[in-house]
């Protein structure tokens, strides 16, 4: 039972991933998470405002699932499971965040400066988790798609479309971590 609460490794989940794509795959399913924002949407009434919502949601309602099931297994890894304590991050990443003064997350997953609760009583933490998902969902209507759905479900159909939104992930990730997030802190 240990096995179960403990991080699983690399090839354990990569191989869970792409069992459940293969599934997918044979059932003529497409995944992707930013498209059940589009079935939400739709459900609650968008479709009367605008085309791009007149789909036919019931169809889309197996993916819902997987939203909830995401939902469910954050709370049960942040409840129920052991937390890594043993996370090694790069010198230099450290010595990076030290000079935009954010503490290094000391073996934790993520730093608090970024990602604690005090983000929300910064207005300036505010205003960049705005923005950001703002630009999130923008980048994701523009490339029909987010990471999730084209990294993982387009690639494994080996869409040419979804490796060139996976490069441009991968650049824009590059480009705001070394560049734009050092003139923001």
């Amino acid at each position: 039972m240990d096995f179960i609460f403990q991080t699983w490794s690399w090839y354990i989940s990569g191989f869970l991933i792409a069992i459940i794509m293969l599934t997918l795959n044979f059932f003529g399913k497409t995944f992707g998470m930013s498209s059940n924002l589009q079935t939400l949407c739709t459900m609650v009434g968008a479709d009367r405002f605008s085309d791009y919502f007149r789909i036919n949601w019931k169809s889309n309602r197996w993916n819902l699932a997987v939203v909830l099931g995401a939902m469910l297994g954050g709370f049960v890894a942040v409840h129920f499971m052991s937390v890594p304590t043993n996370v090694s991050i790069n010198p230099k990443t450290i010595e990076q965040l030290a000079k935009m003064g954010i503490e290094a997350p000391n073996g934790k997953l993520l730093p608090k400066a970024l990602f604690g609760n005090a983000v929300f009583q910064s207005p300036k933490m505010i205003v960049i988790l705005v923005i950001g998902g703002i630009l999130i969902g923008f980048g994701s209507r523009y490339a029909s798609g987010c990471t999730s759905g084209h990294a993982i479900a387009g690639m494994s159909n080996l869409q040419i479309q979804s490796l060139k939104a996976v490069i441009g992930f991968f650049i824009g990730g590059l480009v705001m971590s070394h560049f734009i997030l050092p003139l923001i802190f």
